[in-house]
């Protein structure tokens, strides 16, 4: 099937907003998503370190710049997309033009994260059995990936394939000790996670 992907433009000024920024951080990740992009770019500040656009739950974009800044800065909607930044375990700030308001992720949010994610990879390290969770959606079907990283995985695993994901059906699997997830990384549990965050590289 072909597809056509246009851009949707915001007409909304970013600069009022901009103009409420308090960062003590000196050097800050620039971040958006596509409405918001445009105006990003054209930013003139020293302090701002560009990392593009996020596209649904994927951060691609910014993982070049992680290592380069000491915080991150989103400008757009919602705390969707920034969520998705914590795990880097930086500081996250939030200017939304829509709404003109400026506000930070919570260090205690950030910390909890950090401290799920460590207890998540101990659990990995312990289990026996491993299920790996597959999405037959456009844009999140990783497949043969999700094969590859079974040939590396030293310990028993099995693929399981679907649409929509329910938590609950896997209740069903109580001898899965854990749960890989290789479809939206926003899918969560506290026996999942994500295959970007496996002690496992492909």
């Amino acid at each position: 099937m072909k597809r056509i992907f246009i851009h949707a433009r915001t007409e909304i000024d970013i600069k009022p907003v901009l103009k409420k920024l308090k960062i003590k951080e000196k050097k800050i990740g620039l971040i958006s998503t596509v409405q918001f992009d445009q105006e990003v770019k054209k930013l003139n500040d020293k302090r701002f370190v560009y990392g593009g656009a996020i596209l649904g739950c994927n951060i691609n974009n910014v993982l070049p710049i992680k290592d380069k800044v000491d915080a991150f800065l989103f400008i757009g909607s919602g705390d969707f997309h920034p969520l998705t930044l914590a795990k880097l375990g930086k500081p996250i700030y939030i200017a939304n033009p829509i709404t003109s308001k400026f506000s930070k992720i919570s260090e205690e949010y950030i910390d909890r994260l950090e401290k799920q994610l460590k207890g998540k990879i101990l659990k990995y390290y312990s289990a026996k059995k491993l299920g790996i969770i597959v999405s037959t959606k456009p844009g999140q079907n990783l497949f043969f990936r999700a094969l590859k990283l079974q040939e590396k995985l030293e310990k028993d695993s099995f693929v399981f394939i679907c649409n929509d994901l329910d938590l609950d059906e896997l209740e069903n699997f109580p001898d899965i000790d854990l749960w890989i997830n290789t479809a939206c990384p926003r899918i969560e549990g506290k026996n999942i996670i994500n295959m970007s965050d496996l002690p496992v590289k492909l």
